[in-house]
């Protein structure tokens, strides 16, 4: 019999859908994978219903032109410049496979989101990942010589993320000008995951896009935007003229987004921003940030606060998070999930907030009960 490729016999179950299953199996508070515990908004529910029984055949590969339309708009981009996908994970996946191949190399920072190594050695090219600095005092910092030490001839593109998932980190515009200039000087492609672009917790964060319009393909998605993960509706905004490359590149994958999806989000995009949906996201968000955080430091964590996401990451000199799920009865994500070319700190958790109340609280009382049985 023929056999897979090595690619195939060495994927497995993913860290977020591990942590997920055995806080099922567990009965544990899920604090582990990033979707949100709240309801999409009541508008973009009716827009879809609205949507249902009329928008259901394909869609163009490029998405709907109402819903390109929307994002440009929104983004301050043109939506001719915009292609729909199918989530920002496919987002990602479609520029693998159009901006670098073998003997390329990719720049990225880790901790890094899982997705972007498996899909830059899918494309031939070399995942080079280079570490932020974490100091408990400081927290979460860019190490800018470092990077600039890593770009090498075979340097194609930098991938960024900024806010940041797992750190939390918001570069400041100091830093996106450094970013920026380091790859001009090298002559890179960005690519910008900004699919946290609408939840922080301070000022704005800078888009690449609007240092660097020329070489910036930037990632972004309805479902973090509008509480829906479930839809896979995300988007990249291209530098003029190179969107159709892009969507020649996707229709030989899922082909299109949800068509009655696209429909929803298109009516949703500007309702979110006129209605200051997205500024009730955040303060909802921060309260319960806030509430996390305090309750990890009573429990003797070392809490680095994010300014951005819906996550933070925690050290803890005795917790593990198999030991969590298991005993104390709360997911979490161990830190060491995000590194692969480099040791993770010590400790290392990172922990969602985009879940209830509730489920914050009662996961803050399993800890505490857990912490009474297990003295250090």
């Amino acid at each position: 019999m023929p056999e897979l490729l090595p690619r195939a016999r060495a994927s497995s179950e993913s860290i977020f859908s591990q942590m997920s299953r055995l806080a099922l199996q567990h009965g544990a508070v899920n604090l582990g994978q990033g979707f949100p515990s709240d309801a999409p908004p009541a508008f973009l529910l009716d827009a879809a219903r609205g949507a249902l029984g009329r928008w259901d055949q394909y869609a163009p590969p490029a998405g709907l032109p109402i819903l390109r339309d929307a994002i440009g708009t929104d983004l301050g981009v043109d939506g001719a410049d915009v292609v729909v996908t199918s989530g920002a994970t496919e987002a990602l996946n479609v520029l693998a496979l159009s901006l670098y191949g073998p003997g390329d190399e990719v720049l990225m920072l880790e901790p890094v989101f899982d997705v972007y190594l498996p899909q830059a050695r899918l494309s031939g090219a070399r995942p080079v990942t280079v570490p932020m600095r974490l100091d408990d005092v400081s927290g979460w910092t860019l190490d800018m010589d470092a990077l600039q030490a890593a770009v090498t001839p075979q340097t194609r593109a930098i991938l960024l993320n900024s806010p940041f998932n797992p750190t939390g980190t918001v570069f400041t515009p100091a830093e996106c000008a450094e970013l920026v200039a380091l790859a001009r000087a090298h002559d890179l492609w960005i690519i910008s995951d900004e699919v946290y672009d609408e939840l922080y917790f301070g000022d704005k964060p800078t888009s690449f896009r609007t240092l660097a319009p020329e070489r910036t393909f930037t990632v972004g998605s309805a479902g973090k935007r509008l509480e829906a993960t479930g839809w896979r509706v995300g988007w990249i905004a291209c530098p003029p003229g190179l969107a159709p490359m892009l969507a020649a590149i996707r229709q030989n994958g899922s082909f299109c987004a949800p068509t009655p999806f696209q429909v929803a989000v298109a009516a949703a995009l500007p309702l979110a921003r006129e209605s200051g949906f997205y500024e009730g996201l955040r303060a909802g968000y921060g309260q319960r940030m806030s509430l996390l955080a305090s309750g990890l430091r009573q429990l003797g964590a070392t809490v680095f606060v994010p300014s951005g996401t819906y996550f933070l990451t925690a050290r803890h000199p005795h917790w593990t998070a198999d030991t969590l799920v298991r005993q104390a009865g709360v997911a979490v994500i161990p830190g060491a999930a995000f590194y692969a070319q480099h040791a993770a700190p010590d400790g290392l958790l990172r922990l969602a907030f985009c879940k209830s109340q509730p489920e914050i609280e009662r996961a803050l009382d399993s800890l505490s009960r857990y912490a009474v049985q297990t003295p250090a």
